[in-house]
């Protein structure tokens, strides 16, 4: 095991050990890839729940004095007008709004050409089924504007929602310290064709779309990132009875990076930073066949750190990091299978040619000039994806997740005569006589 440099203008740790995979037992294999503990706690689920009941009793009022207390603002009204709209969008520098429309056009091309198709086939004579697919009615997006804003979440959302067909598209995103939204999150919006943005963030903008609260309408499902309060939040009102579906929960970013000894250690680094900076609690894993390119990266870590102006969020970060060396890049596949990153960069020689071992992955970053923060922004695909595993079980969000499907049955008396015995057996094993009497009733009938 390497030793660890230590940064002297904090004292810590800057870039992680090497740790030598081979080496560890199972236990420390376990703590190796154990991902940062979640902000969440019995004090905060019960913190959580009083702001959710404060807003859904106090109504605007108690959305206002919410926002004056964790967004440092109390706004007059909560929804943008479409003068803020104006006024946000002349107010930002053309290459902005070029890149913002650029990436929303492939966006759109992307999730356009991945839609589901209705379907329908005779499954016996007489017998037809179908699959329906139709918009979920109302949809509520939240677009985070912590320690930075992100537009492009607005358009991750807002695209394949509009490609859906949603009749109604809520978004909230916190209000800026001037009580006005973040202007590229407007920008972002209004190219989504979203004209209902409401100026509130946090545990409260939840409460107001599961809610119905301060001229917010009540959402069928919420969507969008945010921290382990807003995380908190979504997960209490999904539960209750009646609530809002939720896209997924949303943990901590996180990027998994397999290496080989040809990969160019000053990307590789850059992607690492490149998560890290998110938050405290992101997560960058590297894993290699070679020590030489892994040393070569952790120098590359500390170099560029001291240029990054979020260095001490990375840093933070990078204290439960990991920097892991393999005897065999198949290890390295079986280590992220069983990790199931948000993000998995392939800094391979032959990239694609490995993708047939990946099993699970939220999206997967092919070769040396595919950057994880293209996925962020504007490759096209989209960067609300599955974290803390769950990518073992699920996939990011897409036009489906605004969509539900419903099936058809269209049988004739023919039809009922050539499977309905078929029916009255399996009820029958089932002991549901009921059930077995409805086709029998039908079947008799003159």
């Amino acid at each position: 095991m390497s030793a660890r440099p230590i940064d002297t203008a904090s004292g810590a740790p800057a870039a992680p050990a090497v740790l030598d995979w081979n080496a560890l037992d199972a236990t420390a294999r376990t703590a190796a890839l154990r991902r940062p503990a979640l902000e969440s706690s019995d004090a905060q689920a019960r913190e959580v729940q009083a702001l959710l009941r404060q807003v859904r009793d106090g109504g605007e009022d108690a959305m206002r004095a919410l926002g004056e207390r964790f967004d440092g603002v109390a706004v007059d009204a909560f929804a943008v007008s479409a003068g803020e709209f104006e006024r946000a969008c002349a107010s930002l520098e053309p290459a902005l709004l070029a890149a913002i429309d650029a990436a929303a056009a492939r966006i759109e091309a992307f999730h356009a050409a991945g839609m589901q198709s209705a379907y329908a086939l005779d499954t016996a004579p007489g017998v037809r089924c179908e699959r329906m697919l139709r918009p979920i009615a109302r949809v509520g997006l939240y677009v985070p504007a912590g320690s930075a804003p992100l537009p492009s979440t607005a358009l991750m959302l807002g695209i394949p929602a509009r490609l859906a067909g949603c009749r109604d598209i809520v978004l909230c995103t916190p209000p800026r310290g001037d009580g006005n939204a973040d202007p590229a999150v407007l920008a972002a919006a209004r190219r989504c064709g979203i004209d209902r943005v409401f100026k509130v963030g946090g545990v409260q903008a939840i409460a107001a779309m599961a809610y119905g609260v301060g001229g917010i309408p009540a959402c069928d499902k919420l969507f969008g990132p945010g921290n382990a309060w807003v995380t908190e939040a979504k997960r209490q009102v999904a539960m209750a009875p009646g609530g809002p579906g939720i896209d997924m929960p949303a943990g901590p970013s996180e990027v998994l990076v397999i290496a080989d000894a040809g990969a160019n250690a000053a990307f590789v680094a850059a992607d690492l930073l490149s998560q890290a900076e998110h938050g405290a609690d992101s997560q960058v894993v590297l894993v290699s066949d070679s020590q030489p390119l892994l040393e070569a990266v952790r120098d590359e870590l500390d170099a560029q750190l001291r240029a990054l102006p979020r260095a001490a969020i990375a840093r933070h970060a990078l204290a439960g990091s990991r920097l892991l060396r393999v005897d065999a890049l198949d290890t390295a596949f079986d280590i992220s299978n069983a990790y199931a990153p948000e993000h998995l960069i392939l800094a391979l020689r032959d990239a694609r040619a490995w993708l047939p071992r990946v099993e699970a992955a939220g999206s997967v970053f092919l070769g040396d000039w595919a950057p994880e923060a293209l996925g962020d922004y504007c490759s096209g695909t989209n960067h609300v994806l599955p974290t803390a595993g769950a990518a073992r079980f699920t996939g990011g969000v897409g036009v489906a997740s605004f969509q539900v499907a419903i099936t058809v049955q269209d049988v004739s008396r023919e039809g009922l005569a050539a499977i309905g015995n078929d029916a009255r057996v399996l009820a029958a094993a089932e002991g549901l006589h009921a059930h077995a009497h409805a086709v029998a009733v039908r079947m008799e009938a003159p």
